[in-house]
């Protein structure tokens, strides 16, 4: 993990880090970025940057979730309706994620960064840091569904994890996909309506 010292750095000096490892592991994927390039890249010494990351999977595991946090700060979360009914409620849903899947394509290097994530999955030294990403979801996600229950849009009769766990997997699924294929606009909207719909269709009461 990165560890506390890190952020006792100048900011620029933290920012030439992070930008260098975003470059490097954006251009070459995690298997192939070198941290030899990356400390060139940052103007620092090898030994600097193990004094502050474990080595490449901590650097990497960190710069990621940084670059996906910007993301959703910029966009800032889905806000379901407070009124309406099923409807309202899966229309925003599925405008809301227009705008993520839209919001990656408009980041080539954030893009190229979860396609090396998601290429990594097998990978032991990784597969901590992705299931603690998977639970930073989890909140988010079942505040969604609950919303989704207030609204008469989201069955109540089974239990709540296995409905985190219907969205988990299909949500899985299409973003892998959106993000390897990378389609255009269109057929990227198509798409999502139709994911969304099929979501629906599993979750409505």
């Amino acid at each position: 993990m990165v560890r506390p010292r890190f952020f006792n750095l100048a900011h620029q000096q933290q920012q030439a880090i992070v930008r260098a490892a975003v470059d490097e592991f954006a251009t070459h994927g995690f298997h192939d970025g070198s941290l030899n390039r990356v400390i060139e890249a940052a103007g620092v010494s090898k030994g600097s940057l193990y004094y502050y990351f474990d080595g490449k999977e901590d650097l990497y595991t960190y710069v990621t979730r940084l670059e996906f946090e910007r993301l959703f700060a910029g966009l800032g979360p889905f806000h379901a309706p407070v009124h309406g009914g099923p409807d309202d409620f899966w229309s925003g849903l599925e405008g809301y994620y227009v705008e993520v899947m839209a919001a990656f394509s408009a980041s080539p290097q954030l893009g190229a960064l979860t396609r090396g994530w998601l290429a990594a999955s097998g990978n032991p030294a990784l597969s901590t840091a992705q299931q603690e990403m998977e639970r930073v979801a989890l909140p988010w996600i079942e505040r969604t569904l609950a919303a989704g229950q207030d609204l008469g849009a989201i069955r109540a009769d089974l239990p709540s994890g296995l409905l985190v766990a219907v969205v988990v997997g299909m949500g899985q699924a299409m973003d892998t996909w959106l993000v390897a294929e990378q389609p255009d606009p269109d057929t990227r909207q198509r798409l999502i309506h139709t994911f969304v719909t099929m979501i629906r269709g599993a979750l409505e009461p």
